[in-house]
């Protein structure tokens, strides 16, 4: 894995849109279970379900979504037209650890 751009992942979480983005990705299933053209879990949520989630336009939600992903935050798929996303775990947990280790945290 490349070493991230915090600079990057920082700004990415500066916006609640983007922070609720990654919660309601956790759950696929919970919030984009009438997604027909995918798997939400396997494939990940479309760009535009998840646009008309947070009522949205689809270009506005895209630009969140591309911060997210220069974050490493999340990963993008194209399958015909449309772009599905799916949570980086890895890449939130050592986002983590490093802000936790970064201002001295205590973690139990």
């Amino acid at each position: 894995m490349d070493m991230p751009n915090r600079e990057d992942q920082v700004k990415a979480l500066s916006n609640e849109t983007r922070i609720e983005v990654l919660r309601v990705l956790d759950q696929p299933m919970r919030h984009f279970s009438g997604q027909e053209s995918a798997d939400p879990v396997e494939t990940g949520v479309c760009v535009q379900m998840i646009a008309e989630h947070f009522g949205v336009s689809q270009p506005t939600m895209s630009r969140h979504i591309e911060l997210l992903r220069r974050a490493g935050f999340i990963a993008t798929k194209r399958q015909q037209k449309w772009t599905y996303c799916q949570r980086d775990e890895a890449a939130l947990s050592d986002y983590a650890g490093w802000f936790a280790q970064s201002l001295n945290i205590k973690t139990p």
